[in-house]
């Protein structure tokens, strides 16, 4: 199994009252890679905007990926998701075939639907008929990523013999994040990979999302293992999760079970997110990885 964490990219991820910088970002991304972690994730909003909670928004997400690529130049780079509405689906297809092209085919294209209306809001996008307009930028993306040229007149979107030139280096592979059945069809369907989050343990939750894309792919006629799956896990500091039934604080060996559990159940990817940025954490997360691989050895 390969293991992932989300990097720090937001105000006070780092230092208490303070906008991570991109060095801390890039100081965390590389202490992921030299501790033998496979891959590294940003977060794509514009702003969060909640009633009672002081606004905040974090930095630019294909920036910030594209800035890194040459930081961290092993790890697979990924975003948990890219939100296919802020960005254009055939802009989106080239950044990420630049993107994929210049970190040496390292990209994986996260993508979903977006669900936070205040940001949309605030910049002025449409936030009706998310799905659908999700389906069909999605569409529109995966057949540009084959090298296809693409002729598309939709509800929402409209092009006309668009193409990525120059031609991409090889087909980056898509990752959904989805759970509903729509959503789950358009993964079985177009995608390469998918993700579920975020969990602390494996529950009943988490078999029933499983059970989901399995019954996607039967409908669609889609082979179930041709879909590499990913989880996404919320990890606090130990002693600090109690609250929270959709995280775990385990030390490393509890934290290598978790790993244990989730292969069994066919994951190839566990993507971390540690709600503390700091060196002590990514240590944790790299001793269970060990702890696992050795297992499995």
């Amino acid at each position: 199994m390969r293991i992932g964490v989300t990097v720090p990219m937001a105000f006070g991820e780092v230092a208490d009252g303070q906008m991570t910088t991109f060095t801390q970002t890039a100081d965390f991304a590389c202490r992921a890679e030299r501790l033998g972690l496979d891959s590294i994730w940003v977060f794509d909003h514009l702003l969060w905007r909640f009633e009672g909670e002081p606004e905040e928004g974090p930095h630019e997400a294909w920036t910030t990926l594209a800035a890194l690529a040459p930081v961290v130049p092993r790890v697979e780079l990924g975003a948990l998701v890219m939100c296919s509405s802020f960005r254009n689906a055939g802009l989106q297809a080239k950044m990420a075939a630049t993107l994929d092209d210049l970190s040496g085919g390292r990209l994986i294209l996260g993508i979903g639907c977006g669900w936070h209306q205040p940001e949309y809001d605030a910049f002025g996008l449409p936030f009706d008929h998310l799905v659908g307009r999700f389906a069909e930028d999605l569409g529109v993306i995966a057949r540009l990523l084959r090298g296809e040229a693409v002729d598309h007149e939709g509800r929402w979107s409209h092009f006309a013999q668009a193409r990525l030139l120059p031609p991409p280096a090889r087909r980056t592979p898509i990752l959904v994040a989805s759970k509903g059945e729509r959503m789950l069809r358009l993964t079985a369907t177009w995608a390469d990979a998918w993700n579920t989050a975020w969990f602390g343990r494996v529950d009943d939750l988490l078999r029933e999302r499983i059970r989901g894309l399995d019954e996607a792919c039967d409908e669609v006629g889609r082979d179930r293992a041709a879909i590499r799956r990913t989880v996404g896990i919320r990890l606090h500091e130990p002693g600090q999760g109690n609250d929270d039934e959709r995280a775990t604080d385990a030390d490393a060996p509890g934290l290598a079970d978790l790993l244990d559990e989730l292969e069994a159940l066919g994951f190839a990817d566990t993507i971390v997110w540690a709600t503390a940025k700091t060196p002590t954490a990514l240590e944790r997360i790299a001793e269970a990885r060990r702890i696992h691989m050795e297992r499995r050895a």
